[in-house]
């Protein structure tokens, strides 16, 4: 075999492996820290990466970063389809507090009709707010998913809500999906936090209540 066809073939398959590992992952992370079934009834098996390069840290399935750390927008991407519109939520299904989470979920982000991975050319109809869980209230999950728009472009008949919003609780993911004819999503990732001494700059900021 010509040897430069061989290392090809050997690289297309050790990325397959590797794309395998990967999605396994995932879908292993999602049940593990049962993400599944609390907001949906299925894992994806495809990866969201997000990383903040204000603080210089990225998301990786379960790992603990701090509000401070993720308190601007994140830089967000994945594997795309040509001419694909997709939506973005990043949501927290432990508000106010794991033990009794009264507001399950809450909204952190959610951007629609998103181009490719072009986040900023998508509509935020829900501004970025970084994490803030309560003091004494332990970790909270935070939750990005990802869906592939299959009808098109979405027309939005909910609230849109600015960053200095609070009312932001008690969304459900499924039901958004079924409302918007998502589907599934496609892709995911997903971070703890707990309290840490941003937090109430984040609680202040929240004066918007119409």
């Amino acid at each position: 075999m010509n040897r430069t066809l061989f290392t090809i073939l050997l690289a297309s398959v050790t990325l397959l492996t590797l794309t395998k590992q990967q999605n396994t992952a995932v879908s292993e992370a999602f049940i593990s820290y049962h993400i599944v079934p609390d907001i949906i009834s299925q894992p994806p098996y495809n990866m969201v990466e997000v990383s903040y390069p204000s603080s210089g840290v990225q998301v990786n399935l379960g790992n603990e970063l701090t509000p401070t750390q993720v308190k601007n927008q994140p830089i967000v991407s994945w594997d795309t389809e040509p001419g694909a519109l997709y939506t973005l939520t990043m949501t927290d299904p432990d508000s106010p507090s794991p033990a009794n989470p009264t507001k399950r979920e809450y909204r952190h982000w959610v951007v629609i009709n998103v181009p490719g991975v072009d986040v900023g050319a998508g509509e935020a109809v829900v501004e970025y707010l970084g994490s803030a869980p309560p003091e004494n209230t332990g970790f909270h999950r935070y939750v990005f998913l990802l869906y592939k728009q299959g009808g098109g472009r979405i027309q939005w008949c909910d609230k849109r809500l600015s960053n200095r919003n609070p009312n932001r609780g008690n969304f459900n993911s499924t039901k958004f999906a079924e409302k918007y004819c998502l589907g599934k999503p496609i892709a995911g990732n997903f971070f703890l936090a707990q309290y840490d001494d941003y937090v109430p700059q984040v609680q202040a900021s929240l004066t918007d209540t119409e």
